[in-house]
């Protein structure tokens, strides 16, 4: 567990939060690139007048090299602290967790992550009891008609991972707050660059920290971010009692994909622009879902949440779901795939359920990553791709 110190808070920009926050170079020897802690215990030597000289005392409530990346996640998303997971659905589901309660009621946006919609609909609903209603998430009114007495959570994913759907989060933590009812949203998407939901009332903003924030394809881990309180309390019980809490090892290669973290996600967004424009205007793609496009149908939360984009999108070509699906077993640069953020490019259809079709999902919907390869060369293969979709 680790909150902002006031040094770390003389840090502003992302570029410098990235680089700095939690670098404590005389603390490690001068070390540019911290050392990795890889140990369970800390024991608890003493000065001569009997003062403990540590603050750590057990890896599964904390350490040094968690503390970092913790500090730095915590600093960009405007948070009093942060905790590190070892996976996006342990910050998920702990998140959930810590506002539920037995036969309590969830309001649920109905495109979240496939796995989120699983933990509430059906572990939590068979397990606990825990109920739930659907929304589509567009309508404020539309939540505020789904709340009932026992409501103790609004769950968001703002934009969503499929159809990128978002919420206008102000107005639902409006709407939340009085009621005595919890928040929390999947930022996964966005990441603290690009959006950051506690500044508009939101009590819980999760990360797959799998995606962008590692941003190499090998790390599962997860973040969530809030006030001291909730930091707290989620420390003290889901994390330490369930013991989903992330390793040194894992903790350091997130630092070292925080660092770039800028870098790369300017040159996904920069590609995945160009990329949505040729698709928009491609006589064999129906639609397209990229917030920020020309396109995009909610333009104006758009506009008044985020600040940028990434490289990820759906589209729906032409064809029937055969063609579809040869048409991304065709592609060359954009490896077959379900994660995202990495470097690589990756193409990937999409299964749909009764729920996803009536809250907007499309047949035949395609994700793609764009990821740091030339964007000529991925828009050549999307190209030769749909050329073989017979017209």
């Amino acid at each position: 567990m680790a909150f902002l110190t006031e040094q770390d808070k003389q840090y502003v920009t992302p570029e410098d939060i990235c680089a700095h926050v939690g670098d404590e170079y005389g603390k490690f020897m001068g070390a540019i690139v911290p050392p990795i802690f890889q140990n369970s215990l800390f024991v608890r030597p003493t000065d001569v007048n009997g003062v403990t000289q540590t603050e750590y005392a057990y890896t599964r409530v904390s350490n040094p090299t968690i503390d970092i990346a913790e500090r730095k996640i915590a600093a960009l998303e405007g948070g009093d602290g942060a905790l590190c997971f070892s996976s996006g659905m342990g910050a998920i589901s702990s998140a959930i967790m810590h506002f539920v309660s037995a036969n309590c009621h969830v309001v649920l946006v109905a495109t979240s992550y496939g796995c989120t919609l699983n933990f509430i609909k059906n572990y939590l609903h068979n397990k606990f009891g825990v109920t739930y209603t659907l929304v589509h998430g567009n309508s404020v009114e539309e939540i505020e008609q789904a709340i009932q007495p026992n409501t103790k959570l609004i769950y968001l994913e703002s934009p969503s991972s499929l159809v990128f759907h978002m919420q206008d989060l102000e107005k639902i933590a409006a709407l939340a707050k009085p009621r005595g009812i919890g928040t929390v949203i999947d930022n996964t998407y966005a990441t603290p660059l690009h959006q950051q939901p506690l500044k508009h009332g939101i009590d819980i903003s999760c990360h797959t920290a799998s995606k962008y924030m590692g941003g190499h394809s090998d790390i599962v881990a997860g973040a969530l971010i809030a006030n001291r309180e909730i930091i707290q309390s989620i420390s003290s019980n889901e994390r330490e009692l369930l013991g989903n809490n992330m390793d040194p090892h894992q903790a350091w290669l997130l630092i070292r994909g925080l660092r770039t973290l800028p870098v790369r996600l300017k040159h996904h967004g920069e590609s995945a622009r160009k990329v949505a424009e040729f698709l928009e205007n491609h006589p064999k793609v129906e639609k397209v879902f990229y917030p920020g496009s020309k396109t995009y149908d909610q333009p104006e939360l758009y506009n008044k949440y985020l600040t940028g984009g990434n490289g990820l999108m759906s589209f729906v070509p032409k064809g029937t779901t055969e063609q579809v699906q040869a048409f991304v077993r065709s592609l060359h640069y954009f490896q077959n795939g379900c994660s995202w953020g990495g470097f690589e490019s990756l193409a990937v259809t999409v299964g749909i359920d009764d729920d996803a079709r009536a809250f907007g999902q499309p047949e035949n919907l395609v994700r793609i990553h764009v990821g740091l390869e030339d964007v000529d060369t991925l828009i050549a293969d999307l190209e030769q791709g749909l050329s073989k979709i017979p017209d």
